[in-house]
C-alpha cells in the first residue's frame, strides 16, 4: 500500500518538477516565488489528472482473481503461502 500511495505522489510532482526544469532551462531562478505564480494550479491540475489517470489505468488493466483467496496456513507442518483457487 505504502507503494502504491508513493507512486502516486510522485506522478502528483512530476508537472512541479518539469516547470522546475523549464525554469533552469529559460535560466530563471526557480526558487523564486514570482517565477511561479499563476502557475501552480496549473500544475495542481496536471499532476492531479496524472495521478487520477494512474489510478484509472491501474484499475483497467490490472489482473482480475476469480475465485476465493485462501490465506497463508500450515499444512502438516510446512508452511503454505496464499492463493487464489
Amino acid at each position: 500500500m505504502t507503494r502504491a500511495i508513493l507512486q502516486q505522489l510522485v506522478l502528483f510532482f512530476v508537472p512541479f518538477l518539469l516547470f522546475g526544469v523549464y525554469l533552469l532551462l529559460r535560466r530563471r531562478n526557480p526558487f523564486t516565488r514570482h517565477e511561479w505564480d499563476g502557475h501552480v494550479p496549473w500544475l495542481v491540475i496536471a499532476g492531479l489528472l496524472l495521478a487520477i489517470g494512474a489510478f484509472v489505468y491501474l484499475g483497467i488493466t490490472a489482473e482480475r482473481h476469480s475465485g476465493a483467496y485462501v490465506p497463508t496456513h500450515l499444512e502438516n507442518g510446512r508452511l503454505v503461502p496464499g492463493q487464489f483457487q
